[in-house]
């Protein structure tokens, strides 16, 4: 198990390994109770996968931030690890898709156990690159894995903080003392350099308990905007020469 200051930092304790591709077995999973979404459950967890024995500070502080996600959609919880975030997505918009998405093939396998036991039949464990190139995101909530390193956690974000649909959000937690505003900074900067689409913003929600929460939103009806005022300007034109 590693704790936040651990996750952040990527110092592993000796039985986490996140690029583990090896399933828990029986005797490794345990159960843990939580509450999720208002209700008390029953979740496995395992060792070798982030926070395995409890949820995480900084994921009660996403959970407690974030407005309720779209009935319907794609919604994706981004480094799901046992699933607390992709459960809750779930059990609060049943017919939405959610895609829990993670490296690490334990953490997959614990979140497709506990969408079958808690009823969540909306859930798709995934790789990254199982996720059709197709798909849009109505919601991304994410505890994002900072310890894979500052290069591929700017890698990742922007691949997925690209699939935001339009009218969407994207809603992430990190440790305020390693990193979230220089983070944020960066997200704003990739907007200016073309790496974002340059309708997007981002900005901080809520502070709390060490941890920032950072949104990252795309405003609705964007092109339809952007074609209104084209026309418009044709229309003014048009009118001069008239």
């Amino acid at each position: 198990m590693v704790d936040d200051r651990e996750r952040q930092h990527g110092q592993p304790t000796q039985d986490d390994h996140y690029f583990s591709a090896r399933p828990a077995s029986a005797d490794e999973r345990r159960d843990l109770e939580v509450v999720l979404a208002g209700r008390e459950v029953t979740v496995q967890t395992a060792a070798g996968v982030f926070s395995g024995h409890r949820i995480d500070l900084g994921t009660r502080v996403l959970l407690r931030a974030v407005p309720a996600p779209p009935a319907q959609g794609h919604l994706l919880d981004l480094g799901c690890g046992w699933g607390p975030l992709a459960l809750t997505l779930a059990m609060l918009s049943p017919e939405a898709t959610v895609w829990a998405v993670d490296v690490n093939e334990r953490a997959l396998d614990l979140v497709r156990r506990n969408a079958l036991a808690l009823g969540l039949h909306g859930i798709q464990a995934a790789r990254p690159e199982q996720v059709p190139d197709d798909v849009r995101f109505a919601a991304i909530w994410s505890n994002p894995p900072i310890r894979v390193g500052k290069d591929a956690l700017h890698q990742m974000l922007t691949m997925w903080l690209r699939r935001l649909d339009d009218a969407a959000a994207a809603h992430l937690v990190v440790q305020r003392n390693l990193g979230a505003d220089s983070l944020l900074s960066w997200l704003d900067s990739q907007t200016r350099t073309g790496a974002l689409p340059n309708e997007i913003r981002a900005s901080k929600l809520r502070s709390a308990k060490g941890f920032r929460v950072l949104i990252v939103e795309r405003p609705a009806d964007v092109r339809a905007a952007s074609s209104a005022a084209r026309d418009g300007e044709g229309d003014g034109d048009s009118r001069g020469r008239g």
